[in-house]
């Protein structure tokens, strides 16, 4: 009954609710603002991302955004089945190992240490899949290969026109991972910025300029991943023709389309990997597979047996402390039964 926002009070003595959701709004209003002068500080990545783009369909920054290679492939695996299918073309010998009671094969290739050839294989696989099927040819002068080449070669006259094969992408990223020993997840992250620039700068990758773009994301992704990364000065070693200048003008350019966005979250490179994996099974590019021996073996019972007795161990101190008289609780354990 003393309470003033009970019913049994007078209406004159009732609160004002306008009043109240004023004065909530203006609280608001300055939490929000004490959050840049308070002790936390927003993280980069959640600054940088363009106002207009949503982040739910970047697929460099939100892990449940599908990725754009993938889907763009799909056109031509559709394509490829239903041509298969009318013309009664037979899938061949099955060339994929199946694991069997006397032989075990095994994926070295996981998403924490992915098999550094393959794994360029989908990425620049994924590469050629957004030159043939880009939606248009929208460029920046400064990824043209024709106002700033690579070589001192010629470049024709017909270059803007002629999709590059997937082995001349491969073997233009091979060369530049070879020589600056790099990482497959650097090859991952390197497709992560590469989608990112496109969506950010809303760019295509062409003809023209797959080649500056892709040395763009790969020197990126060479300093943000690896500890000792290389100079730009060392890829100038790689590529006798270009010079210092060039490249740190291009990497300036690249940053300042990405906002500064480097950051690549744990979700959003697992997604890539699989993705990428996804696409391999679509294009018959199989990750090696090898039998288990005795070694291999021995050496994963090793392991398993000392993340089990960690686990072990974690799960004694969790139960101890989860009792509040160890004296007077025994633990009882029941024994299995194997039927």
């Amino acid at each position: 009954m003393g309470n003033t926002v009970s019913c049994c009070v007078s209406p004159n003595g009732s609160p004002k609710l306008p009043r109240q959701v004023e004065r909530l709004e203006d609280y608001q209003i300055n939490t929000d603002l004490s959050d840049d002068t308070g002790p936390y500080l927003q993280h980069i990545s959640d600054r940088e991302v363009p106002d207009d783009l949503a982040v739910e369909s970047n697929p460099s920054d939100h892990a449940r955004a599908s990725t754009i290679f993938l889907s763009k492939s799909q056109t031509d695996v559709r394509d490829r089945r239903k041509s298969n299918h009318i013309n009664h073309v037979s899938p061949g010998l099955l060339s994929k190992k199946y694991s069997s009671c006397s032989t075990i094969f095994i994926d070295d290739s996981t998403v924490s240490q992915p098999n550094l050839k393959s794994t360029i294989k989908c990425v620049t696989l994924a590469i050629y899949y957004h030159i043939k099927n880009r939606d248009s040819n929208r460029s920046l002068d400064i990824f043209d290969e024709k106002m700033h080449p690579l070589s001192r070669e010629q470049v024709p006259d017909d270059y803007s026109r002629t999709d590059p094969e997937h082995k001349l992408i491969y073997r233009f990223v091979r060369t530049l991972f070879s020589a600056a020993q790099l990482t497959a997840e650097c090859a991952i992250v390197t497709l992560v910025y590469l989608e990112r620039l496109l969506t950010y700068a809303e760019l295509d990758i062409c003809p023209c300029n797959w080649k500056r773009i892709v040395l763009g994301a790969i020197l990126l992704a060479s300093k943000v991943w690896d500890d000792q990364a290389v100079w730009n000065v060392d890829y100038c070693q790689i590529l006798k023709d270009i010079t210092v200048e060039d490249m740190n003008e291009m990497e300036r350019h690249f940053l300042e389309l990405l906002q500064f966005n480097i950051n690549v979250p744990a979700s959003v490179y697992a997604k890539y990997y699989f993705d990428l994996r996804s696409l391999a099974d679509d294009n018959n590019l199989s990750f090696p597979l090898e039998p288990l021996s005795n070694e291999r073996a021995q050496k994963l019972e090793a392991i398993s047996r000392l993340c089990e007795d960690k686990y072990k161990d974690l799960s004694r101190v969790a139960m101890r402390r989860s009792f509040s008289a160890d004296n007077l609780v025994g633990i009882r354990r029941s024994n299995a039964v194997l039927s």
